[in-house]
């Protein structure tokens, strides 16, 4: 039985874990954070191939999240400017991250491990921890993300990029809306679109993965323009300490809370205004476009948010990671492991660079500075309401199908 080591035990490594697991692999999960993850304030988009994988690994997608039929767009004073039909399945990050743990058996999911360095023979890969242990593995997967400590040991020139735009996020009870907010936004994928800006928002599961009426939770994603001065005003807390590298949500100082709660009921409809204001810890996170030529360094490989970040508007980056894991698993057990990642690289670099290019031209008409024809061209094209719910959330090229 060849060895995994899973460096990350988020939602990219928990779908290789699965997958790798239930494929006959020694499947072993390192993951920095000391304790069960905690769960994250974000709704998460579903398409029909993360429920084909998840089926492979044993998880229904009758418990998954909350199926809308249709998209709305509201104007400044909340009216019904335009819809779409497209149902979907919204979820929450959350909920994912359970049925995954879940279908994982405990002995093979490590908490508290910060991998320091890699060393690598011609066949075997080592990973090192700060706590002085190692793990060896015939295979190691880097599945930590954006800030990827595997692909920053193999590859430090790939670095992300920042796209000139920023997106408040947050989730807010549903027992806390209005009824009138309620009727108008909680049965829908919705839209508000200010002036370079958008705003959207759908239902998820709820705290505890509730999903009862009334338990649930309203997801919600703002994007706003923000020079790289900004960012860094933002991410500076009451004691003045700026976190360049994202600032925890409970240190977003009250001043930089207060201003966007105050630029939304200046510039979003009142609905949406009022989920703002509902919600009890709002974030923000920068967007970025990373792209990485090559996915193998010897023995090990990047998956999911270490290898490709697209902006959030294709909705695609849970669904890639799994894609990336469903790929990676198939070509194992096919080919030797050598020519198996050699494959692996060649199709999801392919797929990878596609979603990021549909993704920034989807975003353009949102980035603080145009820089060039094409991002211009780009921004006229996606403005529109009609566009942007046609577009948003769905895999590129699949509303050509009539999706």
């Amino acid at each position: 039985m060849k060895r995994v080591a899973i460096i990350g035990g988020s939602l990219g490594g928990l779908f290789a874990a699965n997958l790798l697991h239930r494929a006959g692999w020694d499947v072993q999960v390192y993951e920095r954070v000391n304790e069960q993850l905690a769960e994250r304030g974000a709704g998460v988009v579903t398409h029909p191939e993360l429920f084909e994988i998840l089926a492979r690994i044993g998880i229904g997608d009758d418990k998954i999240g909350v199926e809308v039929p249709s998209r709305i767009t509201l104007d400044h004073a909340g009216a019904v400017i335009g819809e779409h039909p497209h149902p979907q399945i919204l979820t929450a990050w959350g909920r994912l991250y359970a049925l995954l743990r879940a279908a994982l058996p405990e002995q093979r999911y490590h908490c508290g491990k910060h991998l320091v360095d890699l060393t690598q023979t011609a066949e075997l890969v080592k990973a090192h921890f700060v706590d002085g242990t190692t793990a060896e593995a015939e295979l190691l997967i880097a599945a930590d993300g954006i800030r990827s400590s595997v692909r920053q040991l193999l590859a430090p020139e790939i670095a992300p990029a920042y796209a000139g735009y920023i997106a408040w996020r947050g989730l807010v009870e549903e027992h806390t809306l209005s009824a009138a907010t309620h009727r108008q936004l909680f049965g829908h994928f919705g839209f508000c679109l200010p002036p370079r800006e958008q705003m959207l928002g759908y239902p998820v599961a709820g705290a505890f993965n509730a999903m009862e009426a009334g338990k649930r939770r309203y997801n919600f994603v703002w994007y706003r323009p923000a020079d790289e001065a900004e960012v860094l005003r933002l991410s500076t807390d009451a004691a003045g300490h700026v976190y360049e590298k994202g600032i925890p949500p409970p240190l977003i100082a009250a001043g930089v809370i207060g201003e966007m709660r105050a630029a939304a009921e200046q510039t979003l409809s009142p609905q949406f205004a009022e989920v703002v204001a509902r919600t009890v810890q709002p974030f923000f996170q920068p967007i970025y476009d990373l792209e990485s030529p090559s996915l193998v360094y010897g023995r090990a490989v990047l998956l999911g948010d270490s290898a490709f970040v697209a902006r959030p508007h294709c909705g695609m980056g849970v669904t890639k990671a799994a894609g990336d894991a469903l790929a990676l698993t198939e070509w194992l057990g096919k080919l030797p492991v050598d020519a198996a990642l050699a494959g692996y690289s060649a199709e999801r670099v392919a797929y990878g660079s596609g979603i990021v290019a549909h993704a920034r031209h989807l975003g353009a008409y949102m980035q603080a500075q145009l820089r060039t024809e094409q991002e211009m061209r780009m921004a006229e094209r996606y403005r529109t309401p009609a566009a942007v719910m046609r577009e948003t959330a769905v895999p590129p090229g699949a509303h050509l199908a009539g999706a």
